[in-house]
């Protein structure tokens, strides 16, 4: 017989203690023998220094130290290399022959490398020394085992109910950890009669708990857990796990299929809620302006504690019914939750992870078939996005929707997709609770050592269709049959801990009947439920809800200010080599404005805004694709050493007591990035988070999080949020693409009503503000704005890219000076007389610029009788500073709506209803741009500089 030990690794650990080992460089490095300490993220084994140095944000999981083997464990390795053949056999395949199906339907493989004649141990008697082959021990505590009982012992631990997936890792100590753990805890895993007990009754109160549901909710919808109860189990070990290692936070994402029953029996949520919530109640108090959702979609933060001397906050997140969309937010969320921890935290030694960790639940159609699980996944170790370490959980039940795994991947498991970035998998077959626990630890400590991602692949089976009310045998009869006849996951676990003596029949009657009185009675007492908000506490707490006027802020700062902070934007220190080029058009001009004026331009503004909030406290998460440089390389928020590559933010380095400005260049992800950073955005009303897409039609691909979260996770859900998208915009012959922010979307998506009635118009304030700024000045404002309010809303810029260089698109320090603010309409300066204006042009965006430089030119032709009015902010619609100006020009008889963007694109069809209620009786609102068109605009330069010029020509000419 063999027995599992740590006392060979501990002996590897004495032999190797004399030397020290680095792996640098060169992957194909070969170390010497003794310590393999590197660090948990491999990919920095091929990365530059590149950021190495200490940048606000940047951070990296702690090193780990493993021993490699000692001479004589390689000497015994070499000497009996048919051994280790046959051991590497077992960890590389054996999970192919693990039983891990609940249903049989899924039968094991004949392994023929598992096989010991294959390498000629033929003898099963014969006795080998497994020292530094396999991390076991004999009954008598020696590393001598018979090829019979080394073959037992690989069996045991790699074909039984769980099955291990970690050879794909690159890194040959992180391997090495995982065997050696697996292998000498496996067999010492023992639960004792309490845990036990507890995983009983969470078992039996799921099924209570979905029985119930299923007798006096029969035609909801509830998307129960039966069939994969053993789900709760591993949460539940999770979360004791957790609260044991002294982590203090647990950010859970999952969708809908057993929410419930973790909801009320894990995360404490009240069934007298959710049983008012399914009368046809609102959750919320009926006075808020809040449109709630369904119930699998409901969250909850409660405070659990397994007698540890602190609790474990667990905040599971609300979630759309857009499979995985939650799992970028979830990351998100946690990360700026670990850099809060991290900011208040006096332990130097704090490292990602310690505190926080993310929990992310997936259904296994949706792990293997939506692109986003590919893109968070892509985010898991990189310094700005990386939480140290998120353990997944897939609830497999074998079936997406109707369609079988034949039909829903190209991949033998659905987790194949993990190995992206080297993920170990566990797969656990969830008729065994107590393996699904054993599974749960080894994925527990993998990720407390390494601070990487790890799956669990929770093999299960769904007992009713997609949901209660659905026929699965119309296209899975066979599956069914099977399911309908066997026993349920629970009723399972009773007889073997009635079998155990753990529990007894009535305990087990007494542990259903209980739970079952205690949900009659939430039920009963759900008829008089008054709910309560949940939002606005914490560090939400003193800020309102915006059901007011939108109201105009001072946002100025003084003038000396906005210098000091301006030179502090680029003040780098002499041994710090910046490029020869950027102290030349970069540096040296913007300390020459700053200083001799006349104006500012857009990056500086931009600065200058960044700078003043941070003086005041407020942390700045700057995040998108080459955010820190710019697309268009006006930025520069960081500098990088031209000798050393050390990189230097010089915004946090104002001086005195400031926040602190995280420049996270992204990778080439929009959804799961704008997902990330929507996810930060709710977390704390303290960070301005900003987004910038590469072109502002890259925001497409992030649709769903648009949809479901940005534009109405407020309504929803009483979830504000002060992300910023900052889209560059404008057509300048680059062709459909790259052109169009796609505006017009986002318009479409806001609340503004068309019901423009004077009385109501001035009290609304819509889920998202719009803008198209055309000025540093107004820029510099609205981001100010953005955290000045005693609210939170989404800030959607559709910025500029030509007007970044423009020489008329500058400002001075003046309007950015105290009694100062964002204006949502920009008066028309070009007009000699107002009172003889005849045609009044509204346009917003750089379009404006094309018509002032031609109506310049064109003066004498159009003396004053044309107008050009900017709006600058789109919604909410301005309607009172629109009537106002047009009281300006009491002769005007045409009024126009000019744009650059086809018909059915940009703002036009918003502003027009909306616009043209304002207009004096009798007037029509006229439009003049480009037909309505399939593309964005024409690819076809001489097309595109045709219509542009007919666009200025048709809007100031005709007088």
């Amino acid at each position: 017989m063999w027995k599992a030990s740590l006392a060979n690794v501990r002996q590897a650990h004495r032999l190797g203690a004399g030397s020290r080992s680095i792996w640098k460089g060169s992957a194909l490095a070969v170390p010497t023998v003794g310590r393999i300490i590197r660090p948990a993220n491999t990919s920095t084994i091929l990365r530059r220094s590149y950021h190495e140095d200490v940048v606000y944000g940047y951070r990296v999981p702690k090193e780990f130290e493993y021993p490699d083997y000692s001479p004589e464990q390689l000497r015994n390795r070499q000497q009996q290399a048919a051994l280790v053949c046959l051991v590497n056999a077992y960890r590389t395949t054996g999970h192919r022959a693990t039983d891990l199906d609940p249903l049989g339907i899924q039968k094991r493989q004949a392994i023929p490398e598992l096989d010991p004649a294959r390498y000629g141990l033929t003898d099963s008697d014969q006795i080998f020394d497994i020292d530094g082959i396999l991390a076991v021990k004999a009954e008598d505590g020696s590393t001598k085992l018979s090829v019979a009982e080394i073959h037992q012992a690989l069996t045991d631990l790699y074909c039984g109910h769980v099955a291990f997936e970690f050879e794909h890792i690159p890194d040959t100590a992180e391997k090495r950890w995982f065997a050696d753990h697996v292998e000498s805890t496996s067999a010492s895993y023992k639960l004792d009669a309490d845990k036990k007990r507890r995983f009983y009754e969470l078992l039996a109160r799921s099924e209570a708990f979905d029985n119930f549901m299923q007798k006096k909710f029969g035609q909801v919808k509830r998307y129960g857990l039966e069939g994969a109860e053993s789900a709760i189990v591993a949460l539940d070990e999770l979360f004791s796990l957790c609260n044991h290692s002294g982590i203090a936070e647990a950010v859970v994402g999952m969708p809908h299929r057993g929410r419930l029953n973790i909801l009320v029996d894990l995360l404490k949520y009240s069934p007298r809620a959710l049983f008012h919530k399914l009368h046809g109640n609102a959750e919320f108090p009926s006075d808020l302006p809040a449109s709630g959702d369904v119930i699998s979609h409901i969250a909850s933060s409660p405070k659990l504690n397994y007698g540890c001397s602190s609790d474990l906050h667990v905040t599971m997140l609300h979630n759309p019914s857009h499979l995985e969309a939650v799992n970028p937010v979830v990351a998100g969320y946690g990360r700026a939750k670990q850099m809060y921890l991290f900011d208040k935290n006096t332990d130097p030694g704090c490292a990602l992870g310690d505190r926080l960790i993310g929990i992310q639940i997936h259904g296994d159609a949706a792990f293997t078939g939506q692109g986003v699980i590919m893109e968070t996944l892509g985010l898991s170790n990189l310094p700005h996005f990386s939480l140290g370490g998120t353990v997944h959980i897939i609830i497999n039940n074998q079936i997406g929707y109707t369609t079988p795994a034949t039909n829903a991947r190209s991949t033998l498991y659905t987790s194949d997709i993990a190995k992206l970035v080297n993920a170990p998998v566990i797969h656990v077959n969830g008729d065994y609770p107590e393996e699904v626990a054993r599974a749960m630890r080894v994925a527990f400590e993998y990720r407390k050592m390494f601070r990487k991602d790890v799956i669990i692949d929770l093999i299960t089976f769904r007992r009713w269709g997609h949901n209660e009310l659905d026929e699965p045998s119309f296209t899975q009869p066979h599956m069914y049959k099977i399911i309908r006849a066997r026993e349920s996951v629970p009723k399972q676990y009773e007889r073997r801990m009635q079998e155990e003596g753990i529990v007894t029949k009535d305990n087990a009657s007494e542990t259903r009947s209980a739970f079952t009185k205690y949900l009659d009675e939430e039920l009963s007492a759900s008829k008089d439920y008054v709910p309560q908000a949940d939002h606005l506490k914490g560090k939400w707490a003193g800020l309102t809800m915006a059901t007011e006027a939108v109201t105009t802020l001072d946002t100025g700062v003084p003038v000396e200010t906005l210098r000091e902070v301006g030179e502090k934007s680029v003040s780098v220190d002499p041994a710090f080599h910046v490029h020869s080029r950027l102290t030349k058009h970069h540096i040296q001009p913007r300390l020459k404005r700053l200083q001799d004026g006349p104006s500012v331009d857009w990056a500086t503004a931009e600065a200058l805004a960044f700078g003043t909030l941070l003086k005041e406290g407020f942390n700045i998460r700057l995040c998108g694709q080459d955010v820190g440089r710019g697309t268009f390389s006006q930025r520069h928020a960081m500098f990088v050493c031209q000798d050393t590559e050390n990189v230097y933010i010089p915004l946090n380095s104002i001086g005195g007591p400031q926040g602190k400005l995280e420049v996270a260049n992204s990778n080439l992800s929009e959804l799961a990035v704008l997902g990330f950073e929507y996810g930060v955005s709710i977390q704390s009303p303290n960070i301005l988070p900003i987004w910038e897409a590469q072109f502002g039609d890259f925001n497409n691909t992030a649709q769903v999080i648009i949809d479901t979260y940005i534009s109405s996770g407020e309504t929803k859900w009483l979830r504000q949020s002060g992300l910023v998208m900052l889209l560059p915009h404008g057509y300048d012959g680059a062709g459909p693409e790259h052109s169009s922010s796609r505006i017009e979307r986002f318009l479409q998506l806001c609340n503004t009503p068309l019901d423009m009635a004077a009385e109501f118009s001035q009290t609304q304030n819509p889920n998202m503000h719009v803008a198209i700024p055309t000025t540093p000045a107004q820029i510099f404002h609205l981001l100010r704005r953005q955290m000045q309010r005693n609210y939170r809303k989404p800030l959607v810029v559709a910025g500029p890219k030509t007007l970044l260089r423009l020489s008329a698109a500058t400002s001075p320090l003046e309007d950015m000076a105290p009694g100062t603010s964002f204006k949502p309409v920009l008066s028309d300066s070009l007009a000699d007389d107002p009172t003889k204006v005849k045609r009044v042009v509204f346009v917003s965006g750089k379009l404006y610029y094309d018509l002032a430089k031609a109506y310049t030119e064109r003066k004498d032709e159009v003396a004053s009788q044309i107008a050009i009015v900017r709006v600058e902010e789109v919604c909410p619609f301005p309607r009172l500073e629109l009537t106002r100006e047009m009281l300006r020009f009491p002769s005007a008889t045409e009024f126009t709506w000019c744009q650059e963007e086809t018909m059915n694109a940009g703002v036009y069809t918003f502003v027009q209803p909306r616009l043209q209620s304002i207009l004096p009786k009798g007037a029509v609102l006229k439009y003049i741009g480009r037909e309505p068109l399939a593309a964005p605009v024409t690819g076809i330069s001489s097309v595109y500089k045709a219509e542009q010029a007919q666009i200025v020509n048709d809007a100031l000419g005709g007088m």
